[in-house]
């Protein structure tokens, strides 16, 4: 009973607080013309043309596209088919599996506890999470039986660590080192999505116990450090993640269709991830998980770095708070010297090129704005597994999102054509 009036009291603190007034009062992003905010039209019916050709040549099964600029959509169409076995077309509406695209939003809502100063970023994790202890690093490892053995590391995990992909944990099925692949299957660590009856908090104490690729804080490992802080969301607020971002972020963004598990009347909505054979599109078979996980299953798994579907529509808005330092239609989620923060280069030499690594996102750096195709100095973006992308220039104040759902070999060049042609539409 006790825990249920602490729950019961945690939730309704969170929503007496969800929607922060703020002074500023931007207008939620509507519809627009391209030459009211400085883009031609001409050169953004080019970048139609190519999305296009590339349905039509069968590198892309189908897309959504969508282009904003001072708060305004001047580009926003669909293409080819979101389903081609059930003939199903793709719509602007289409709900798509963002998978690592969730990994701003968990971002930003640790973010948002951050600024209530529930924790400090250099706190180590096992502060929170007990069961980390004292880190440990790989040793060796028995290809034979799988055994392993493991040396004290020096530093521990924190906070900051997993925001940058820097804490040493794996990402098991997809992680680049085969021993991790089995080290993580054989203690049935959760990766990604999972239509499986498991929460995160049991498959983070599980990941808590197993060795690390390296020192915490001295290289990037891209990690499940984003299913960690979900879970840690949970501890420190005392309310269920998926509560957590509906309630902090969704409703007050008016996010109506962003989720981890999607309500029935979104069923249909929710675009096939489909493979190319013999010529053809068709669905993605079922491996170690299920592609129809955000509408079947448990619906208990809440991936902090992978488990969000949405709309390019939904992912736009967000981007757009971040645009507006923090605040959207009267909203204010973050402060603009919290999202400076974020934006700013947290691992330094760690990434040496035309990146650099904040506390959400990847940004381009100086050298990346001189390189051309990347946006200003200060755009930020990242993708998701299925084949999304997005990114947003600060400087220019645009948002550019496409969307497709694909998985395995594809012949796919409108990643890099739709960003290069979209930056090549500016006209003021």
């Amino acid at each position: 009973m006790k825990t249920f009036i602490n729950f019961f009291f945690a939730f309704f603190t969170l929503l007496s607080i969800a929607q922060t007034s703020s002074l500023q009062k931007s207008p939620i992003l509507t519809e627009g013309n391209a030459k009211d905010v400085g883009m031609s039209a001409e050169r953004l019916s080019k970048i139609d043309a190519m999305i296009s050709a590339e349905v039509t040549n069968g590198n892309i099964p189908g897309a959504v596209a969508l282009i904003a600029r001072n708060g305004k959509i001047v580009f926003y169409n669909a293409y080819g088919m979101a389903d081609n076995e059930a003939n199903i077309p793709m719509n602007k509406d289409a709900v798509f599996r963002i998978a690592s695209q969730t990994k701003a939003i968990t971002s930003t809502a640790v973010m948002m506890l951050w600024e209530e100063g529930q924790f400090q970023l250099d706190d180590n994790i096992s502060k929170y999470i007990p069961e980390f202890g004292e880190a440990q690093i790989l040793d060796t490892f028995n290809e034979t039986d799988g055994t392993y053995t493991t040396k004290p590391a020096k530093n521990q995990i924190t906070i900051r660590d997993l925001l940058t992909h820097t804490s040493g944990i794996g990402y098991g099925v997809i992680d680049g080192d085969e021993r991790f692949k089995k080290i993580y299957a054989k203690a049935s660590v959760t990766d990604l999505f999972t239509t499986e009856n498991i929460t995160i908090a049991e498959s983070v104490k599980k990941l808590a116990k197993l060795p690390l690729h390296h020192e915490p804080g001295e290289a990037f490992t891209y990690s499940e450090g984003l299913d960690v802080l979900g879970y840690f969301i949970e501890v420190i607020s005392g309310v269920p993640f998926d509560e957590f971002l509906k309630t902090r972020i969704f409703e007050p963004l008016n996010m109506k269709d962003t989720w981890f598990y999607q309500p029935k009347e979104n069923y249909n909505r929710l675009v096939a991830v489909q493979k190319k054979e013999n010529e053809k599109w068709i669905k993605y078979p079922v491996t170690f998980y299920d592609t129809d996980y955000p509408i079947k299953g448990a619906k208990t798994f809440f991936s902090g770095g992978a488990g969000l579907s949405s709309t390019a529509k939904d992912y736009a808005t967000f981007l757009q708070m971040y645009l507006n330092e923090g605040e959207l239609n009267g909203v204010r989620l973050l402060s603009r010297t919290t999202v400076r923060s974020i934006l700013g280069n947290q691992i330094g030499a760690i990434w040496d090129g035309p990146k650099y690594h904040g506390l959400a996102f990847s940004v381009v750096n100086e050298k990346g704005e001189i390189s051309g195709g990347l946006g200003s100095d200060g755009t930020f973006e990242w993708g998701g597994y299925f084949n999304t992308q997005y990114f947003a220039d600060p400087k220019e104040e645009i948002i550019g999102i496409l969307m497709k759902q694909t998985q395995g070999p594809v012949d796919d060049n409108t990643s890099w054509k739709f960003k290069q042609m979209l930056f090549s539409s500016i006209d003021d």
